[in-house]
C-alpha cells in the first residue's frame, strides 16, 4: 500500500528543487502555479531552507532579504499613518468651511 502524503506535507527534496527553481526565475507566480503550490509557500521555503542570517549569504541575496524587512517595515509605518492624516485632512476642511462661513462678503482673512 502507497504512502500517503499528510496535508500540507511536501518532502524535503521537492521543496529544495522548488526553491533551486526559485532563485532563477522571472516570475514567482507561474512558478507556484507550475508547481501547484501557493506563492507566498515558495517564498517561506525560501526564507527556510536558505536563512540569510548567518553572515555568509552572497551580498546580493543578504540585499534582497534586507530590502524585502525594509519595505515591510515602511508598509507597516504608512498603514499606521494613514488614518492620522485622514484625520488632520477632515480637521483642516472643517476649519476651513467655518472660516468661510464666518467672513462676510468684501472682508480680508485674518490669516493667508
Amino acid at each position: 500500500m502507497a504512502k500517503k502524503r499528510a496535508v500540507g506535507r511536501y518532502p524535503l527534496a521537492f521543496r529544495k528543487m522548488a526553491v533551486e527553481r526559485l532563485k532563477g526565475c522571472d516570475s514567482v507566480l507561474a512558478l507556484a502555479k507550475e508547481l501547484g503550490v501557493h506563492q507566498r509557500l515558495l517564498c517561506k521555503w525560501r526564507d527556510r531552507l536558505e536563512p540569510m542570517d548567518d553572515g555568509e549569504a552572497p551580498p546580493e541575496k543578504s540585499n534582497e532579504r534586507e530590502l524585502r524587512l525594509l519595505v515591510a517595515q515602511l508598509k507597516r509605518l504608512v498603514a499606521n499613518k494613514t488614518p492620522e492624516a485622514d484625520f488632520f485632512k477632515g480637521a483642516l476642511q472643517r476649519v476651513e468651511a467655518r472660516r468661510q462661513s464666518n467672513t462676510q462678503p468684501g472682508e480680508t482673512a485674518s490669516t493667508t
